[in-house]
């Protein structure tokens, strides 16, 4: 029997996920955080051998918990579950200790086998990172003057639905009521336009976008 512990601050991730790994006979939900603070608290009285970790949450986020059980809990194995799938985010979640990584859109198989590596203690990534990661690597062989395309086809139909929308100067709350959305995703959203177009800032992205034909003037 894997116990696991669900930690992510929207309830409805934790009750969907809850309900999921119930069906299954190999696996117990034996606690539930909102945060890494609350986390830690519950690990003091519980035993688990996988916690499913979101990497954005208030007060102390999936990064900053991941180092404290380093520190506290070096045995517990960790699997990030995130909307964050930038390779950066990937690199920083492992070297900080997850054992494993997958997106939040990742199949209900593909999860389930994702507890089981991790509890095992081998290192697992989603598919779509995987075939993230192999695109990004066969782009690094464009020429430089195929760099505006490359940029294009790193950012998703939703980003650039996002880039669009940020050029108009509308407001993360105005965006996300636009798109039918939460404020929360657009913010997620524009950080990984912006790590994607290494752009420093909302001004320099939108310098970039449009230097690079991916906006209009």
């Amino acid at each position: 029997m894997i116990k696991i512990i669900l930690v992510d601050d929207h309830a409805i991730i934790r009750d969907g996920i809850r309900s999921l790994l119930r069906e299954e006979e190999n696996f117990q939900v034996v606690g539930e955080a909102g945060d890494g603070q609350q986390l830690l608290e519950l690990l003091e009285q519980t035993a688990v051998d996988v916690v499913v970790l979101d990497l954005n949450m208030p007060n102390m986020d999936g990064f900053r918990t991941l180092a404290e059980l380093q520190t506290l809990h070096p045995k517990v194995r960790v699997l990030v579950l995130s909307m964050l799938d930038h390779e950066r985010y990937v690199a920083q979640a492992l070297a900080a200790g997850a054992t494993g990584y997958a997106l939040k859109n990742s199949g209900r198989n593909e999860l389930l086998y994702a507890i089981m590596a991790v509890a095992s203690g081998e290192p697992f990534l989603c598919t779509a990172i995987g075939m993230n990661l192999l695109n990004r690597l066969q782009k690094t062989n464009d020429s430089a003057a195929n760099e505006p395309s490359k940029v294009e086809s790193n950012l998703s139909k939703r980003e650039l639905e996002v880039l669009s929308l940020i050029a108009e100067g509308l407001t993360n709350a105005e965006i996300a009521d636009k798109l039918f959305t939460s404020r929360r995703t657009i913010e997620t959203h524009r950080q990984n336009i912006i790590e994607k177009t290494q752009a420093k800032n909302t001004a320099a992205l939108i310098k970039f976008a449009v230097s690079s034909g991916l906006l209009s003037e």
